[in-house]
């Protein structure tokens, strides 16, 4: 059965995200949310699952057991939670700030595949029988350097002996685009850029599909792993149903 290899320190998987950091991911989000930036929930959200690569010692993927040990700084946040008696109290919390959320630039996505894809080649060339790899692409609009279809395909055409490498996307739109999660066809987009996305992205594996139909979402065979115009809270929930890859699904 597919995308159900264990996932162990000798046989490791390997989660790799790609986020816009152009000018434009400074903006507020579309008029249906809140006017508040989607960069600082893109960090925010990331910030739970992902670091920087520049701040690791070294060229390559950390491994998670030494993650905790190169954090950019720790910041103390505060968090609201129940105090057990039917109210909220706020409570500081100590927050490890894995790279920082910038905003310049354009979108080159094409040079992000093609970068992401030869970090995927040397993944399953190194363990040729682990877990598919996953990338997340995290972006609020079209490429600036051309299409990048082709390379998206060439990611998704890297396999391991347990199945091909798994591209997601997720669009954080200033526009007042309709939003959709999980779609299996892009019959009701009107933008490009949906449309784009969706065909970048790979059909959500079964154990990730149940996932997302435990969450609430109305997904349909051939589901793919792209969320459009997603609200702020929802990037957290995306970010955990592309990453739920060990046996029990957690």
């Amino acid at each position: 059965m597919p995308y159900s290899a264990q996932i162990t320190r000798t046989n490791p998987a390997c989660i790799l995200f790609l986020i816009d950091q152009s000018g434009s991911i400074q903006d507020e989000f579309g008029a249906s949310f809140h006017p508040e930036r989607k960069v600082s929930h893109t960090a925010d959200g990331d910030e739970n699952v992902v670091w920087d690569l520049s701040s690791q010692p070294g060229p390559d993927p950390l491994p998670i057991p030494d993650h905790p040990d190169f954090p950019l700084r720790v910041e103390t946040r505060t968090k609201l939670i129940l105090d057990g008696a039917g109210g909220i109290v706020e409570q500081k919390i100590k927050f490890p700030v894995w790279y920082d959320a910038q905003a310049n630039g354009k979108t080159p996505m094409c040079e992000a595949m093609a970068a992401a894809g030869l970090a995927i080649k040397e993944f399953v060339e190194k363990f040729p029988d682990a877990f598919p790899p996953i990338v997340l692409n995290l972006t609020d609009g079209l490429p600036s350097d051309g299409n990048p279809q082709a390379n998206a395909r060439l990611i998704r055409n890297l396999t391991t002996s347990d199945g091909a490498t798994l591209l997601f996307n997720l669009l954080i739109s200033s526009k007042e685009v309709l939003a959709d999660y999980f779609p299996s066809d892009e019959t009701g987009f009107t933008d490009n850029c949906s449309k784009l996305l969706f065909r970048m992205s790979s059909e959500l594996p079964q154990k990730m599909w149940e996932s997302a139909k435990a969450e609430g979402h109305d997904v349909k065979p051939h589901a793919r792993g792209v969320v459009i115009n997603a609200d702020p809270t929802a990037i957290v929930r995306f970010l955990d149903i592309g990453t739920r890859i060990t046996p029990s699904g957690r």
